[in-house]
């Protein structure tokens, strides 16, 4: 054989065997499971945003109607336990002796401007009285964590809230 016909006989067999090693290495056809695990996430951003407030504004609605500090203190951001502990079991804090949460609901979860808002409807008794307020909590991420970042009340609809911190809320 001459040296042109073995350059083309190699170069034939080196195109003949590249798809084979491509594939061996992962490239051009490898595992289509992997691929399809790749391509879709566990969940989507936006779900998993609507799930992780909603799972952090009821276990802070759940301390609250147990009565259980620690676990509502929990549930905020770092920047807000100060004032939760200043004001939480104080005359009009969400977990103050006198106020009973026989019910607490979310009506709504939506993206707003600093985070997720989850909008609550609360009953609140006090003595021989009941009342129905109206919350908004903001969720957002901090870190790989979420966290309640602010509560406020709401009012009728069109009213705009006036955050007023966690504490003070449910006798307002």
């Amino acid at each position: 054989m001459r040296a042109t016909h073995r350059r083309l006989a190699a170069t034939a067999a080196g195109l003949l065997l590249l798809p084979v090693a491509l594939v061996g290495c992962g490239i051009g056809g490898g595992n289509e499971d992997e691929e399809k695990s790749a391509a879709k996430p566990a969940q989507a951003p936006a779900e998993e945003a609507a799930t992780r407030s909603r799972e952090r504004v009821q276990a802070y609605l759940d301390a609250m109607a147990a009565k259980d500090v620690a676990a509502g203190r929990s549930q905020l951001c770092a920047l807000l336990h100060d004032g939760f502990d200043l004001g939480a079991t104080g005359p009009n804090g969400d977990f103050a002796d006198h106020f009973q949460v026989p019910e607490a609901a979310i009506t709504d979860i939506r993206s707003g401007p600093r985070g997720q808002e989850v909008s609550v409807s609360v009953s609140v008794t006090a003595g021989k009285r009941t009342v129905i307020r109206p919350l908004v909590f903001t969720v957002t991420r901090d870190g790989s964590d979420w966290c309640i970042a602010g509560e406020a009340p709401t009012g009728p609809p069109g009213a705009k809230a006036t955050p007023t911190g966690v504490a003070p809320t449910p006798a307002s």
